[in-house]
């Protein structure tokens, strides 16, 4: 009888302990969240997803990493955000994008997609050595993503823009000649003309378009927690220099440093309609001044 008590006793034990471990180990799985977007491989998906991992390491709430839906058009994304099929996306904000989706307004590119050179085929720089004004430039035809806020930049500012669907296609019409030049944040051209080393591009020498082109997470409207949670974690990233260490850090913004020129070229400044009026114009500490690196 004792040995049957013993034996009820150190099962007992076991059976606490197991339920005290198991309890311990739940709330790990249990409370992290889903964190779903698109895949995505190129330069700008690429640093939105380490600067989201960079924010969500600042901050003790934990999330599911989840990257495998496939890449799609810029109005397809947003929709599946719209209608809670993915958590986050990152576009140039637009006051649609503000209406349908909750902005991070923190830029991610600190403003330095308001500042676009162009893409041109090789052995094209002629057309361009002329141009110093607005006016100037709307002698040559510029390629722009049909549902991009750029493209509602460029036709405000009444310049002859070709309208394109996919990303893609844009080098390969680019190359074919269907119209002049491809504008791109400054940071840009160098890595995407990398991926494509079969097509004759190159990077015009003198234009440099200017204007106000914040860069955000977007998140569906009701998901105020996580919108809350990645803000918290960047803000935290800023105060403690991190944010700048990665950006500057990017390979692809080490390109605008080598490559650029920025402090010969011709600035043009456009109007930019389609900015929100809550943009943080005001807050210096979330924009960078690329003319600084080369003072």
């Amino acid at each position: 009888m004792t040995r049957f008590s013993d034996f009820t006793r150190r099962l007992t034990k076991l059976s606490v302990l197991g339920l005290f471990f198991g309890l311990l180990i739940t709330p790990l799985s249990s409370y992290a969240k889903p964190l779903r977007m698109v895949a995505g491989d190129g330069s700008i998906p690429t640093y939105a997803k380490g600067l989201l991992k960079l924010a969500l390491s600042k901050i003790p709430e934990k999330y599911e990493w989840d990257d495998t839906t496939p890449t799609n058009t810029e109005a397809r994304i947003t929709q599946m955000v719209v209608e809670n099929q993915l958590d986050i996306c990152w576009y140039a904000t637009t006051n649609d994008f503000e209406e349908r989706m909750l902005p991070i307004r923190i830029p991610m590119y600190r403003g330095l997609l308001g500042y676009r050179i162009l893409m041109i085929k090789k052995g094209t720089q002629s057309k361009f050595d002329g141009i110093k004004t607005i006016d100037d430039l709307k002698r040559v035809s510029l390629g722009s993503g049909r549902f991009w806020a750029d493209t509602d930049v460029l036709t405000a500012n009444n310049l002859n823009v070709v309208k394109v669907l996919k990303y893609e296609g844009m080098f390969f019409m680019l190359d074919g000649g269907r119209f002049d030049a491809f504008p791109r944040g400054a940071h840009e051209p160098w890595s995407e003309m990398k991926r494509y080393p079969q097509l004759d591009l190159d990077v015009e020498k003198n234009i440099l378009m200017v204007y106000p082109n914040p860069f955000y997470f977007f998140v569906n409207k009701n998901n105020t927690e996580l919108a809350r949670n990645v803000e918290k974690g960047l803000r935290i990233a800023i105060e403690d220099g991190s944010f700048e260490q990665y950006f500057m850090n990017d390979p692809t913004v080490k390109d605008v440093i080598a490559n650029a020129n920025l402090k010969n070229r011709t600035v043009i400044k456009l109007q930019n309609p389609t900015l929100p009026k809550n943009t943080p114009l005001d807050d210096k500490s979330l924009w960078f001044d690329p003319f600084s690196l080369e003072k």
